[in-house]
């Protein structure tokens, strides 16, 4: 196996974290289901496809400043990760107190292209704090600083990210009429969704403090 590939209980359990946050109402899947409802799907898919370079940015900006903090500042790194898994505590804590405030926005006098929607989706996700925030403070969770490897698996795993995500914003994108009045009628749907969210990552945080405390 290439050594740019992590070990296949990484790779799962990123996948399963990957799932909870790519249905967890956001910015971004408000952005895709009003695109969806308010000017057809093609608006929709494009902002979700402006999300996903959205993610391959931060991807590139987290895998090369982690390797370069790995190389020169491994008590640096080892906080990080620390800090980390209490910032996954912190959201775990947001998604049951206060819940996913999903939002859509009606639709705008003058339509805008579909480029023009792409672009929206870019913004979206890069200037979200939130987004930035998770994947400096998530993705080394799963590389070790010891690993040589460390850049090509940060990599990999923002490459799953977007693959797993991609299926399931098309899926949201084609269900918008049906998600848009789920969520604005059903409470149950996104607590449900909000409690799925904080327990994933609750054990993540755990596992990782727990993990820190032994060394």
């Amino acid at each position: 196996m290439p050594g740019f590939v992590p070990d296949l209980p990484v790779i799962l359990a990123f996948a399963l974290a990957t799932v909870v946050l790519a249905i967890t109402p956001g910015p971004d899947m408000a952005l895709q289901l009003s695109r969806a409802i308010n000017y057809g799907r093609a608006h929709g898919l494009a902002c979700m496809a402006g999300a996903m370079a959205g993610i391959m940015v931060h991807t590139t900006l987290v895998a090369l400043g982690i390797s370069v903090l790995i190389i020169a500042a491994p008590p640096l790194f080892l906080g990080l990760k620390i800090v980390g898994a209490l910032y996954l505590l912190w959201l775990a804590y947001q998604a049951v107190v206060h819940g996913g405030g999903l939002r859509i926005a009606e639709a705008a006098k003058r339509p805008p292209s579909v480029g023009q929607s792409f672009a929206t989706g870019i913004g979206i996700n890069l200037l979200n704090p939130k987004v930035v925030l998770f994947f400096v403070t998530f993705l080394p969770q799963f590389v070790d600083a010891h690993d040589p490897s460390a850049t090509g698996k940060l990599f990999f795993l923002g490459a799953e990210f977007v693959l797993l995500s991609i299926p399931l914003g098309v899926a949201t994108v084609f269900a918008a009429d049906w998600l848009a009045a789920a969520f604005r009628h059903s409470k149950w749907v996104e607590r449900a969704l909000n409690w799925s969210f904080a327990a994933i990552f609750t054990t993540f945080a755990v596992t990782i403090l727990t993990a820190q405390a032994r060394h």
